[in-house]
């Protein structure tokens, strides 16, 4: 394979700016579906249930989405036509979703809008795979992962800057915020724009002629496309199966966060339970800037790691990073006011920036090249079936096991955070010296 050009910081900043936009969406997500649900009526134990989209369509679609964009060749590359379909449905989706009148709309919407995520997501981290120098994948991760924390600050906290110019109390008819309403709008709007500049200025490069040979023997086909994944599952690098215990922890851990936050912050601060109550708004808007402090604590932190990684290595980084969130998620249910809740956004912020990042960096340092594609859509099912799994098992333990209590979930998910971190430490990946993709593979 002919050697990749290295980019500068700028040019990797610029092929990372498609990242913002399909992260201020999932930030939209994170921040509003819960409240969304509650203002439509549904119960705090099935909640998680209606944030089944998410581990469904990227269960089903990654690994898809992933194997086939390995086998495309177009003109526009072998990721783009993927970033650009998943943009527009993200785009649509969104524009629609604040206008749902019933819990079943919202629920469907999320589930197109999670499938857009996800066809644009798998491709984007085959793409910075694909394009830097195995000196620069680092580089190009934890850039990824500040334009999460940069992008998901904006998103959770638009709404609370829109109340300078719109009473946070204005209701649309299905009871939703009209601020709302505009944040989903807005995210809209970058879904698409971001995309097509990233796509513009960073252009994927063409194969070279031993590459297309061998992309001309594999063609795109629906049973080619199933073989392959088959046969990449069974290849698997161990390192890459080592990662999967780690994954598991911190994505219970988090999907159930997102899930309850707003709920944890009513009780401990606000002490309501009732999404109908003008102290549940404020707790969502509280929660909202917690969240939007934890993810440019995150943007900050991703900038900060990429020296770190560089001297320590990305899995002994990435476990100190678990450590940091899971005493954070331990301490939230105590806490009595905002300041307190905000300090320990500090934790969260740390971890959330390793997640989005670190895993990345250890996982490109294992796979195969001509397997990024697939390889990337096949971790992101380390990451939705502990989502899953939190989605079945929640709603039997919520309130046999949890007291019905959304504190104790966040204390639950604490624990799951720091085992997570011991399990980090028994990858082989993530070292100090970044390895050439593939020669961990066995």
């Amino acid at each position: 394979m002919s050697e990749k050009p290295r980019l500068s910081l700028l040019r990797i900043i610029e092929m990372n700016i498609g990242f913002f936009g399909l992260q201020f969406s999932f930030g939209l997500q994170q921040a509003n579906m819960g409240p969304i649900y509650g203002f439509l009526g549904a119960d705090e134990a099935s909640m998680p249930l209606l944030w089944l989209a998410g581990p469904m369509t990227g269960l089903i679609v990654q690994p898809i989405v992933g194997a086939m964009s390995d086998r495309t060749s177009t003109r526009l590359g072998r990721r783009t036509p993927y970033f650009l379909v998943g943009a527009i449905i993200c785009t649509l989706s969104l524009s629609a979703m604040p206008y749902s009148s019933t819990l079943w709309m919202a629920a469907s919407l999320l589930w197109i809008l999670d499938a857009g995520n996800n066809i644009t997501m798998e491709p984007y981290r085959a793409y910075v795979a694909d394009r830097l120098a195995p000196g620069q994948r680092s580089v190009g991760f934890l850039t990824q992962s500040a334009f999460t924390g940069l992008a998901q600050t904006l998103s959770y906290l638009a709404p609370s800057l829109l109340t300078a110019f719109v009473a946070r109390d204005m209701l649309d008819a299905n009871g939703i915020p009209v601020i709302v309403r505009i944040a989903f709008i807005i995210g809209a709007i970058l879904s698409i724009s971001t995309i097509v500049w990233s796509v513009w200025r960073v252009p994927e490069l063409p194969l070279d002629a031993a590459e297309q040979a061998e992309l001309d023997e594999r063609p795109l086909t629906a049973r080619a496309t199933f073989v392959e994944i088959g046969a990449a599952i069974r290849d698997m690098p161990r390192p890459m199966k080592q990662l999967a215990g780690a994954m598991l922890c911190q994505w219970y851990a988090m999907f159930a966060y997102w899930q309850y936050i707003t709920f944890a912050v009513g009780r401990s601060i606000y002490g309501t339970s009732d999404p109908a109550s003008s102290a549940f708004r404020e707790a969502t808007l509280t929660a909202q800037q917690a969240g939007a402090l934890y993810n440019f604590i995150a943007f900050l932190g991703a900038l900060a790691l990429i020296p770190i990684v560089r001297r320590f290595g990305a899995r002994a980084t990435h476990a100190a990073c678990l450590a940091a969130s899971g005493t954070a998620m331990l301490l939230i249910p105590g806490v009595s006011t905002p300041a307190g809740l905000f300090v320990l956004m500090l934790g969260i912020g740390i971890g959330w920036a390793g997640m989005m990042g670190n895993t990345y960096v250890m996982l490109a340092d294992c796979i195969p090249p001509a397997r990024n594609g697939i390889y990337m859509g096949i971790f992101n099912l380390f990451i939705v079936i502990p989502m899953l799994i939190q989605t079945l098992t929640m709603p039997l333990i919520y309130r046999p096991l949890l007291g019905g209590d959304p504190r104790h979930v966040l204390i639950l998910g604490g624990g799951l955070m720091l085992a997570g971190a011991l399990a980090t430490l028994l990858v082989d990946a993530g070292h100090r010296r970044p390895r050439e993709q593939g020669l961990a593979a066995g």
